[in-house]
């Protein structure tokens, strides 16, 4: 029935293909984990000072910037101008795989700096296709992904550390996110940053 071919397709959409599992589901695992270690630097790491934190976010920037206006010089008055926020994506998510591969060989600092700067980076390119590419976010899906969010961050400011109450809400941000328009890696980003920093349970 029609119904039941709709209700599949939102739950896993018909046109999912090799490449969207990857890039909408995998990476979203490799960003939580990136933002998992992003939230233990922020808060006593490489990145628990104003000065240390800001260094990523301005090299993402600037990696936004240089190619958009490269782009625009070059292609101003033409019928790809306003293609200037492709220039912006930032697509270093392969050189973080091969030094998650290397391991101990590449200094952690490294490894937090692009981490950090891939997730600038993301969030960047989102605000870009918000403002500037306008009709492709679904707002609606938005705010009940932020009342969402709200509800687990007030979890995590009681107190609460048993994972099911933030491993339930992951999944339905992921789902909001997707069909927002919103790229799913950052539901990984998000949710990394709701999850508690003390043990559940103690080591004694």
């Amino acid at each position: 029935p029609e119904t039941g071919t709709r209700a599949i397709d939102w739950v896993f959409p018909h046109d999912m293909t090799v490449e969207k599992f990857i890039n909408d589901i995998l990476m979203v695992v490799f960003f939580f984990t990136g933002g998992l270690e992003i939230k233990r630097e922020v808060v006593c790491g490489e990145l628990s000072t104003p000065k240390k934190a800001m260094l990523p976010i301005i090299a993402a920037l600037g990696g936004m910037l240089m190619p958009a206006l490269i782009y625009t010089l070059v292609n101003g008055g033409t019928a790809a101008a306003s293609g200037w926020g492709i220039a912006t994506a930032t697509d270093i998510a392969f050189a973080m795989g091969i030094m998650s591969i290397m391991g101990n060989k590449v200094p952690v600092s490294l490894k937090v700096f692009l981490t950090a700067l891939a997730i600038a980076d993301d969030l960047g390119a989102i605000l870009v296709v918000a403002f500037f590419y306008g009709g492709s976010i679904n707002f609606t899906l938005l705010t009940i992904a932020a009342v969402v969010l709200l509800g687990v961050w007030l979890n995590n400011r009681s107190g609460e550390k048993r994972m099911a109450f933030y491993i339930v809400p992951a999944v339905i941000v992921w789902f909001l996110f997707y069909y927002a328009g919103i790229h799913a890696t950052m539901a990984g980003v998000v949710m990394a940053m709701m999850i508690p920093m003390d043990a559940r349970f103690s080591r004694s």
